[in-house]
């Protein structure tokens, strides 16, 4: 058996809804048993694994019916609570019987806005490996609200594989990768290998999504593409096929798409900022020499570059950075609040607006 760890390194692992549970959404132990024993092969060979598994809303669901003046939201709230317990329960179980300790982590959304807890999660997991223990990570339904949840835990598995400076992940569905046609549909073909340059990927792909999940495969390869600029090789495959993980870091033929990493990888700041977008607190808009030097790629934003302030924000908040024709040309931690960078709008400070190390302008890096 092959051991490509210098090729593969890190691996995360997600698993969907669909895989680890039934068709009423009860756990699918016996699945959950093939998966937990590709993973220990993987570990007793010296991968370091992270898995991030979804089905707690899903198992929890077959065992409470709330009432009808319960929320949507809150019967939500309730079946995470109860089946995030049995899926971690069932981990701990399996992943015993091979010598491996197993422990949760729970992810918000709003946990990767702030760098400083973001640091914290990847030093508790960081921790977790070092002490050989699985890391198992899933979103934490219980807490979370519409505006502030993962678009799935496709979304969770790119923005934890990156944190973690993982060399690969592998995103398990219930169908074999990405094909050009509907899957079993005459002349329709997987696609096995997706470069950087390829582009019109989206129209093979439809935007549906599984009873239990909230993404699909259109999700998928948009966290995917992302991902793998960063520098970390994406695999799509069919995690109801026996063996599938394992022939992956083997290499064999095995029915999958491989979205294949960029050349170049991402620092830990400039991969953190990459996903914290949907976090920003504010817009400022620069002139056009401001804007010519931060497209150089190596300039710090000055406050002598700023012409308008646009919403509130703290120091240390992610905030957009505009040009004065709307377009947006990247985005930063700010290094004041919005309060003091609109009464020195236009003056020569020392401290930047945005400092080059935590800033992210688009389409250079």
């Amino acid at each position: 058996m092959k051991n490509n760890k210098a090729k593969f390194g890190r691996i995360a692992i997600k698993v969907g809804s669909n895989v680890v549970t039934t068709g009423d959404g009860s756990l699918n132990t016996g699945r959950m048993l093939r998966l937990v024993e590709q993973i220990a092969v993987l570990i007793k060979q010296g991968y370091e694994v992270i898995l991030i598994s979804s089905g707690a809303v899903a198992a929890g669901k077959t065992d409470i019916n709330p009432s009808r003046k319960t929320s949507l939201i809150s019967s939500k709230q309730i079946w995470a609570a109860i089946g995030q317990v049995k899926l971690m329960s069932n981990y701990q179980f399996l992943f015993g019987k091979y010598g491996i300790g197993a422990g949760q982590v729970l992810a918000a959304k709003d946990s990767f806005r702030d760098r400083l807890h973001y640091l914290n999660m990847k030093n508790c997991i960081s921790a977790m490996l070092e002490n050989n223990v699985l890391p198992i990570i899933n979103e934490n339904d219980t807490i979370s609200i519409n505006e502030l949840m993962f678009t799935d835990n496709d979304e969770l598995s790119g923005m934890i594989s990156s944190m973690m400076d993982c060399g690969t992940l592998i995103i398990l569905s219930n169908v074999d990768g990405i094909y050009t046609g509907p899957p079993g549909r005459n002349g329709s073909e997987i696609l096995k290998k997706i470069y950087a340059g390829t582009h019109d990927i989206d129209k093979y792909i439809s935007a549906s999504t599984s009873e239990f999940g909230r993404g699909g495969m259109l999700t998928k390869y948009s966290i995917a593409r992302g991902i793998a600029k960063e520098g970390i090789n994406v695999y799509i495959a069919n995690g109801t096929r026996d063996s599938v993980i394992n022939d992956i870091i083997n290499e064999k033929d095995v029915p999958c798409t491989h979205i294949v990493a960029s050349a170049k990888r991402k620092n830990g700041v400039k991969k953190w900022l990459s996903h914290s977008d949907t976090f920003a607190r504010g817009i400022v808009y620069v002139n056009d020499g401001a804007r010519d030097a931060l497209l150089s790629g190596h300039a710090s934003l000055l406050m002598i570059g700023v012409s308008k302030i646009e919403g509130f924000f703290k120091k240390g908040d992610i905030i957009r950075i505009f040009d004065e024709r709307g377009d947006q040309i990247g985005i930063g931690k700010s290094g004041y609040d919005s309060r003091k960078a609109e009464s020195c709008l236009g003056e020569k400070l020392k401290i930047p607006l945005v400092h080059n190390d935590y800033l992210l302008i688009n389409n250079k890096e």
